[in-house]
């Protein structure tokens, strides 16, 4: 699958200032671009004792530009023409000093002349932290990070691990590809801003014996994709997984179970304090009555083991018949009828929404087709027919929850 181009169009100066995560900011520009943004390169001196102009402008496509007094301007004014021109300023890797030069107000370089210069309500300002642990943690950096902070500034990080110094610890810049998460979560629309979402992903395991087990094919995939388009929307996320291998999205509250019942006991307890519960997982229906304690050996001689199933508790009914309960929205996996099925599950575990799709079809692939359903209709998605990434697909269902939180507060 290609590319999504989420950053299509958007225009970003990407600034350098002097550190050796520089060599990061090659990466960044590299996946900047290829997610559709257009993005110009502005480097501090220092940046330039640590990577060339020459190969940021190989992989820009545009000049760089290094000094306040570039003539190429016909007004000789970049740090006017840039501010006016981008939709945000991302500093990747920002150092301590010019840190300190934002949160002051002084500018003796373009980088700062820029940043400073910039219409705040229509160019953000993004700062990716980049120094040595001891630089991080002193009260002077601390106290400007509060202010820039409270200027507005989006910090990204910084991370904590190896320092290029030797030392371990707070103060590394956030990976290229973090990095481009963060620019992307940033043009997000914030149509959940201040809600708390609660969603549960992956399948669940019900064991036979130590080794053995009921599962199925769920990969994950889907949920994640909502808790990463829920907290892109601005909303807090908490996300139940069962036993799956996807990284969390940057910003959520992960937990990690294995069976239903764990699911249960770690869902309903929180579910009363969260606006919206997503049930996305596939949680298994049954699971074998008895836990055998050792594997269940085949030694040719004895006949196959039968096994008593006893239902599993059903997270979503029990959420959604809490007093008073967050807006549930539930997901059929079916294999036929779906509409058919998914409105039968609406009625019964009374949701006013539910999303379906076909399992077979979907389950491990990144795209999806989905049947949102509610109590007088229901529509396709994607709108047009066919199938289109869970990312995208999750993004446009935020939004659909996001009208729907709207109409329920109104009555």
């Amino acid at each position: 699958m290609s590319e999504r181009q989420d950053l299509q169009g958007r225009r970003i100066v990407l600034g350098l200032s002097g550190g050796i995560a520089c060599y990061k900011s090659a990466e960044l520009v590299r996946l900047l671009t290829r997610h559709g943004a257009e993005v110009q390169v502005v480097m501090t001196p220092a940046a330039e004792s640590f990577i060339t102009a020459v190969t940021m402008q190989a992989l820009s496509g545009r000049p760089v530009v290094t000094s306040q007094w570039d003539a190429r301007e016909p007004n000789n004014m970049p740090h006017i023409n840039l501010g006016r021109w981008a939709e945000a300023i991302v500093i990747a890797p920002a150092s301590a000093d010019l840190m300190a030069q934002l949160a002051q107000g002084c500018s003796d370089e373009l980088l700062s002349l820029l940043c400073l210069a910039r219409p705040r309500e229509t160019c953000a300002l993004l700062v990716a932290p980049a120094m040595n642990r001891e630089m991080w943690s002193h009260p002077a950096t601390q106290r400007n990070v509060a202010q820039l902070r409270a200027d507005a500034t989006r910090i990204l990080g910084p991370d904590a691990g190896d320092q290029a110094c030797g030392e371990v610890g707070d103060g590394r810049m956030l990976e290229a590809a973090e990095l481009l998460d963060e620019v992307i979560t940033h043009f997000q629309p914030k149509v959940l801003a201040g809600k708390r979402l609660l969603i549960t992903a992956g399948p669940t395991f019900e064991p036979i014996d130590p080794v053995r087990g009921i599962t199925n094919h769920s990969s994950g995939k889907m949920g994640f994709a909502m808790a990463r388009a829920a907290a892109e929307a601005g909303a807090q996320v908490t996300l139940v997984a069962g036993p799956v291998h996807l990284p969390t999205p940057r910003g959520v509250t992960r937990y990690n179970v294995t069976t239903a019942q764990q699911m249960h006991d770690l869902v309903l307890p929180q579910a009363a304090s969260h606006d919206v519960f997503i049930a996305t997982a596939a949680v298994a229906d049954w699971r074998p009555a008895t836990l055998n304690e050792h594997k269940i050996k085949k030694d040719g001689k004895k006949a196959a083991p039968t096994f008593e199933l006893t239902e599993n508790p059903d997270i979503l009914a029990a959420v959604a018949a809490l007093q008073p309960p967050p807006y549930c929205v539930g997901f059929a996996a079916e294999s036929e009828n779906l509409l058919e099925h998914a409105r039968a599950k609406l009625v019964r575990k009374r949701l006013p929404l539910i999303v379906g799709n076909l399992g077979p079809a979907t389950f491990g692939r990144d795209d999806n087709t989905l049947l949102v359903v509610d109590a007088d209709s229901h529509h396709a998605l994607p709108a047009g027919g066919g199938s289109a990434d869970k990312l995208a697909l999750a993004r446009e269902l935020m939004q659909d929850i996001a009208k729907r939180l709207r109409v329920a507060a109104a009555r």
